[in-house]
C-alpha cells in the first residue's frame, strides 16, 4: 500500500493550489498524509529558542544533530520527519513566488530536513536516507506558458526549481519531472476568466490520470556521485545535466 504525503503551501483554502493538493489526495489509493502549512502555522524560521537555547551560542546544523541523536527534535518537526519517514512518495502543491517557492516551502526544508536525521555527511545524494521515496513537484505561476519557458522573459521554471529539487536530491529523494500550471492569478475577467476557469477544472479533472501514471513518469537527471572526484569537483568527461553543475 502506497503512503502519499501532500505539502500544501498557500495561504487560501479556497485556491486553485489547495484544490489541486485536494485532487491529488482524492487521486491517491493507500494512506494519504497532510502538511497544509500554512494552516497548520508552520514557523520556517529555524532559530534557537526551538531548542531552549540563547541566540549567541547556537549553531543550527550542529544543534539539530545533538537533539536528534537524543531525541529530542521540537515537537513540530519530529511530527513532520514522521511523515516523511512514512511516506513512499511526497507531492508539493505551492505556487512560485518571485521566482522561487514560497518562503515557508525553504523554511520546511532548513527545519525539517534535520541534519542527523534525514541527512548526514556519510548518508547524502546517492545514499540518502531518503533513497527509494518520489517527489513531484505540482505549481503553478502567474506567468504564461512562452514567459516562463527556457528563452521567457521570466526564465525557466524548471531553473526556478532546480534548488529544492536538489536540496531534496541531496537527502536521497527521486525527483519527478514537475507538472507547472502556468498563467494563473486572479485579475482575469470575461473570455480570459472563463478560459482559466476552462483550463482549472480539466487539470483537477486529470490529477487522476497523474497519479495512475506515477511509475511511468519521467525523473529529473542528476549527476551520480561517481562523476565527481574526490574534492567533489566534477570529473572530465561527466554528463551535464543542468547548468548549476558544468565542466569550466
Amino acid at each position: 500500500m502506497t503512503t502519499t504525503l501532500i505539502i500544501l503551501a498557500h495561504p487560501g483554502a479556497t485556491s486553485f493550489n489547495a484544490q489541486w493538493a485536494k485532487a491529488s489526495a482524492d487521486a491517491c489509493t493507500g494512506k494519504v498524509l497532510w502538511s497544509d502549512l500554512n494552516a497548520m502555522g508552520f514557523d520556517p524560521v529555524e532559530r534557537a529558542e526551538h531548542y531552549g537555547m540563547s541566540g549567541d551560542e547556537f549553531d543550527p546544523l550542529r544543534t539539530q544533530s545533538e537533539a536528534a541523536d537524543r531525541g529530542e527534535l521540537p515537537s513540530d518537526i519530529m511530527a513532520e520527519i514522521e511523515k516523511i519517514r512514512a511516506a513512499d512518495r511526497i507531492i508539493f502543491h505551492f505556487p512560485l513566488w518571485w521566482f522561487a517557492p514560497p518562503a515557508i516551502i525553504k523554511g520546511w526544508t532548513e527545519r525539517c530536513l534535520t541534519h542527523g536525521a534525514m541527512h548526514r555527511s556519510n548518508a547524502r545524494f546517492d545514499s540518502g536516507l531518503c533513497k527509494g521515496k518520489d517527489v513531484l513537484f505540482c505549481v503553478t505561476t502567474g506567468s504564461s506558458a512562452i514567459e516562463s519557458g527556457a528563452d521567457g522573459k521570466e526564465g525557466d521554471t524548471n531553473m526556478h526549481l532546480w534548488p529544492l529539487a536538489y536540496t531534496l536530491r541531496y537527502c536521497g529523494f527521486t525527483i519527478k519531472q514537475p507538472l507547472l500550471f502556468h498563467g494563473i492569478h486572479g485579475f482575469f475577467q470575461g473570455d480570459s476568466q472563463a478560459e482559466l476557469e476552462a483550463r482549472c477544472k480539466a487539470t483537477l479533472a486529470g490529477q487522476q490520470q497523474v497519479i495512475n501514471d506515477w511509475n511511468s513518469r519521467p525523473e529529473i537527471t542528476f549527476n551520480a556521485d561517481t562523476d565527481f572526484d574526490e574534492e567533489g569537483r566534477l570529473k572530465p568527461g561527466s554528463p551535464t545535466h543542468s547548468p548549476f553543475i558544468k565542466p569550466i
